[in-house]
């Protein structure tokens, strides 16, 4: 700490956060080498009329399955005053999960492995992000939260072309060809030989969570502050600006739409939507630090608003772009939201609450943006199919304008 009482940036990052970082990334890697080929590879394995239902089976349990993890993992983490056990056991989980999609055969089996990885994850997540608010400094938060999303946003990016590496050697040029129909048994085979790769990095994000991480001395309960099991109450400020982000989710559908997009008004191929996917994550990594530190030094509120504004101005864009190099520009636009973002409504839930909630409070905040994720996307897609893409991404706007005039009637957080 400097002699005028301020955090610097490398006082920040540096143990947990550093740590957690690292785990992420190596995660992210992992199941960014896997996430991109699942609709291929459930073609392969179900016949092509039911690969739709699968993979929208396998997305809605999942996604409820770690919504409702979240909240159960934030409130046990605050009632045992720990945090590593529960991010090692979610993170082991994951990884053992993972690897297991090599071997299924059926629907089914599909939807039962994508359930116990988002079991993983809805058992980390909350006790993570608590371990990571009380690692940081309070004038720092976002910054860290920040950092930690650079390096989720890293590992989305190393995983694809570290797939792509391993189908090119085992199928040549062949890889390029476009995933139109069922695919072959040398393909299915390459794809198998991908997903049970996954278990490296995953095992190397297990072992810096056992030697890198350490358990954070804020969570355990002081004697003064609450008696031994119980959790203070959340205050009630904290649900308004929780129903708020819940509002803007309402209206932010998967980033996968998007590549349908360009595939379908730009023509874009496998190889294409790749490099826009690649490209998509880059803009993220890009925006994270910058947007932490702004938000620290600004405020979150400001940041948040400034994102949530841009956010609206890009769906707008997006709907009318008429070049592809419009949808780069917006792409990388898009790639500053979160930026501004992602740190910043980490850093507020931390702000509102104390120690021995804050896991809790995590809980809640995932909870409810995980549940509401899964309408916003309905939403999105019945809108474009009923009214078109332009509809459905003017909707998306207007959901993020009503969110950025709730938070600005909101009552400020606490910082301390």
């Amino acid at each position: 700490m400097s002699s005028s009482g301020t955090v610097s940036w490398r006082e920040v990052l540096r143990g947990n956060v550093v740590a957690v970082g690292v785990v992420s990334l190596l995660t992210d890697l992992a199941s960014e080498m896997m996430n991109p080929l699942l609709p291929l590879f459930v073609a392969g394995v179900v016949p092509a009329s039911a690969a739709p239902i699968v993979l929208g089976a396998m997305e809605g349990v999942a996604e409820a399955t770690a919504s409702l993890l979240k909240l159960v993992s934030g409130r046990l983490s605050d009632r045992l005053g720990r945090r590593k056990g529960l991010v090692l056991i979610g993170y082991g989980l994951s990884t053992l999960a993972r690897p297991l999609m090599a071997l299924v055969a059926t629907g089914a089996q599909v939807i039962a492995v994508k359930f116990l990885d988002r079991i993983g994850k809805g058992l980390r997540t909350s006790p993570r992000d608590a371990l990571l608010a009380e690692a940081a400094h309070p004038s720092r938060r976002a910054l860290a939260f920040s950092f930690h999303r650079a390096m989720d946003h890293t590992g989305a990016v190393l995983g694809p072309v570290l797939a792509a590496g391993l189908l090119y050697a085992q199928l040549g040029y062949g890889f390029w060809r476009g995933a139109a129909g069922t695919p072959t048994a040398d393909e299915m085979a390459a794809l198998r030989l991908v997903f049970a790769v996954a278990l490296v990095p995953g095992l190397v994000a297990v072992a810096v969570v056992v030697l890198g991480v350490r358990e954070s001395a804020a969570a355990a309960p002081g004697k003064a502050e609450l008696r031994p099991g119980a959790v203070p109450r959340l205050p009630r400020r904290f649900y308004g600006f929780v129903g708020v982000a819940t509002l803007f989710t309402l209206g932010n559908s998967s980033d996968l739409f998007l590549l349908l997009y360009a595939h379908e008004k730009f023509g874009l191929g496998m190889a294409g939507l790749l490099a826009l996917w690649i490209a998509l994550h880059l803009a993220k990594v890009a925006g994270s630090l910058p947007g932490g530190l702004l938000a620290d030094r600004v405020g979150r509120r400001p940041a948040i608003l400034a994102g949530w504004l841009l956010y609206a101005l890009c769906y707008l864009g997006f709907g009318a772009a008429a070049a592809l190099w419009q949808l780069v520009v917006l792409l990388i636009a898009y790639g500053i939201y979160y930026g501004l973002t992602e740190g910043a409504l980490k850093a507020m839930v931390a702000d509102y609450t104390v120690p021995a909630q804050r896991a809790t409070a995590f809980g809640v905040f995932h909870g409810a943006i995980g549940l509401a994720a899964l309408p916003a996307s309905l939403v999105f897609g019945v809108a474009w199919a009923q009214l078109g893409p332009q509809a459905a991404f003017a909707i998306g706007a207007g959901l993020a304008v009503l969110a950025t005039l709730g938070l600005l009637l909101l009552r400020p957080e606490r910082r301390g």
